[in-house]
């Protein structure tokens, strides 16, 4: 068994989210694991650009309001101690609502080594009227 240090926390870099991102790498796992955990917090209005996860991803709601979106324009509402799975490849984006900050634990599986996909591929920002559509409780 073993601490581990704690990396500083990361800005979120713009070609990936609209707003203030920052997150805490929790775990960044070594092979045989390929687990892969941040704690990301979004500032009010802050969302992710669509990407896609190789292996999928699981989102655990900490604090404030999460809104989770897809392709086919469902955009979802999390709330505190919910979680939402994303299957491997589907496009999606995440982030927090309008008035409020958000936060959640992504959880994802990095690829094999001998996987030449990358374990996230980002695409473009969403829209103004993607993130502004209506929503619905996942509850």
């Amino acid at each position: 068994m073993e601490f581990v240090k704690p990396q500083p926390t990361g800005k979120g870099p713009e070609a990936w989210f609209n707003g203030d991102v920052w997150f805490d790498v929790i775990h960044a796992g070594q092979e045989p694991s390929r687990i892969r955990a941040n704690m990301v917090r979004f500032a009010p209005g802050a969302r992710t650009a669509w990407h896609h996860h190789a292996v999928g991803q699981t989102l655990h709601v900490v604090a404030g309001v999460a809104l989770i979106g897809t392709r086919d324009g469902t955009v979802l509402e999390a709330h505190p101690g919910e979680t939402v799975t994303c299957p491997p490849g589907e496009e999606h984006w995440h982030g927090a609502t309008e008035g409020r900050f958000m936060q959640h634990l992504a959880l994802w599986d990095g690829t094999a080594p001998d996987d030449d996909r990358p374990e996230t591929t980002w695409l473009e920002h969403i829209t103004d009227a993607q993130y502004g559509a209506p929503h619905t409780q996942g509850r």
